[in-house]
């Protein structure tokens, strides 16, 4: 994976670079050791590695501003990061420039349950929003796999979603406001505690810009009351093409579960092995929740059974009590750990149509076999983001590269099918060259024109999101 040529410039000015982000952050607010920096020279994508010149770790939006005045006068790039769980390389620096990491910022800074928000630094981690309010009977709904780690920086900067996102939607349909520090240190408020605000919806610009735009420290979010119940349901399948039209015909009959989940064999058996959750022995596992009243949820089930039974499912388990939903889903949200004891992997994050799970499973499977590596599906069925995970030997020479090329095939057939190259996880370095498969120039460079405005200079997260030829040209032409 190619990286931008570092700065000299910028490397030669190193010392004088600390000297003035330790005026504004003091000495605590910088890291320089070497064996340090180490420790932020990569996020989940571990395959590449690049230790920053240095780190800055901010505690409010004020130090924020002022950092990034100083690096913008020096004319220093800066990668934002939040709690480095990226899976595209969204937080992996170059060898010129700071990461700004967030996580020192992490208060819940309000809280108004008439109005149903919470506003939080952007550090905290997503699981702990929901923490801070659940005590009141409320919770704040996107649910990534990594919700125990993940900050809620990174989750506005990826759009995050998650298991429940079938029902409650993904990180833009659940933020209200940010509060945004531009490259040049200006502080910007957009959106806010209210439903719609007024003018441009640079609010919808923000989320999902992967920290090309800005440092977003502040965030109003919409919580949700707890529901009344709810439960998951276990169907199991001889195959992964049935499962998927299972799928496909719950979401045509209308019914609105709060997530159906996908489990093919081999994420089944090693889920299984992790986390002892009760899988059944299938070829694929759909795990469907409904919440509602008592009634609301049998009769739901009650639907979903009958459509199943066209499908002839090998197993149809609900779970008959609290403690076997928990278990049912520690399963599911164990699986990328549960992968990573077994092999090295690449998680993909390609999003297609319901209707076309059953070809495009059936052409994964295909895929590897051609190129010789084992794949394993999980993925968030209900709205069609998949999370292929392509596993390899990291010892083994060539075989990165061929994970590599199978991983562009397959997220190459998201778009042919009508999908797109990421639900969730995000462009970063993983798929920036193969943003012309889905992208005609002239649209990328409206995308362009747009971090123009923002970041001028092109300091932000660079050599991401964009083919590092145009996104070097752009920084270059400044």
């Amino acid at each position: 994976m190619q990286m931008p040529t570092p700065n000299p410039e910028t490397l030669a000015n190193k010392q004088a670079l600390r000297e003035r982000l330790e005026a504004v952050l003091g000495k605590r607010g910088v890291i320089a050791d070497e064996r340090e920096l180490k420790a932020y020279e990569c996020d989940a994508l571990t395959a590449y590695r690049c230790a920053p010149l240095l780190v800055i770790l901010p505690e409010s939006t004020e130090q924020v501003s002022a950092a990034l005045k100083v690096c913008h006068e020096m004319r220093v790039p800066v990668v934002p990061r939040g709690a480095g769980t990226s899976l595209a390389g969204g937080a992996m620096p170059s060898a010129d420039s700071v990461v700004l990491g967030v996580a020192r910022m992490n208060a819940v800074l309000e809280s108004d349950y008439a109005d149903r928000i919470v506003k939080v630094q952007t550090g905290r981690t997503n699981l702990s929003v929901t923490g801070a309010v659940e005590a009141d009977g409320f919770f704040y709904a996107p649910d990534p796999s990594s919700q125990l780690a993940c900050a809620i920086a990174g989750n506005i900067a990826m759009n995050s979603g998650g298991a429940h996102c079938l029902k409650y939607g993904v990180t833009t349909n659940n933020l209200l406001g940010v509060t945004l520090v531009l490259m040049d240190g200006e502080v910007v408020e957009l959106g806010g505690a209210h439903m719609d605000a007024g003018g441009l919806d640079l609010l919808g610009l923000i989320c999902g810009s992967e920290g090309q735009l800005g440092v977003v420290t502040e965030a109003t979010l919409r919580i949700v009351p707890k529901p009344e119940g709810a439960g998951p349901v276990l169907i199991g399948f001889d195959s992964n093409e049935v499962a998927g039209a299972c799928v496909s015909d719950i979401i045509k009959a209308g019914i609105l579960p709060v997530a159906i989940e996908f489990m093919d064999r081999v994420l089944i058996e090693v889920c299984e092995e992790f986390a002892k959750a009760g899988y059944p022995d299938c070829e694929a596992l759909l795990i469907v929740e409904v919440e509602g009243s008592d009634a609301a949820i049998e009769h739901q089930l009650g639907l979903i059974k009958e459509i199943t039974e066209r499908h002839n499912p090998v197993a149809f388990r609900v779970a008959e009590s609290a403690d076997q939903a928990a278990r049912i889903w520690a399963g599911r949200k164990a699986a990328f750990s549960a992968v990573g004891r077994i092999s090295d992997y690449m998680c993909l994050d390609g999003t297609i149509p319901v209707s076309q799970l059953p070809y495009v499973l059936k052409r994964i499977g295909e895929l590897s076999k051609q190129y010789g590596l084992g794949v394993g599906n999980v993925f968030h069925a209900g709205d069609g983001n998949m999370h292929p995970l392509i596993m390899y030997d990291a010892n083994k020479p060539g075989d990165l590269e061929t994970c590599e090329a199978m991983g562009a095939d397959v997220l190459k057939l998201c778009v042919e099918v009508g999908g797109c190259l990421t639900g969730e996880h995000g462009v970063g370095i993983e798929k920036r060259d193969l943003m012309s498969d889905q992208f005609a120039p002239d649209d990328l460079d409206v995308q362009m024109a747009m971090k123009d405005v923002f970041d001028p200079m092109w300091l932000l997260n660079a050599a991401k999101v964009f083919p590092l030829d145009a996104s070097q040209s752009r920084r270059e032409a400044e």
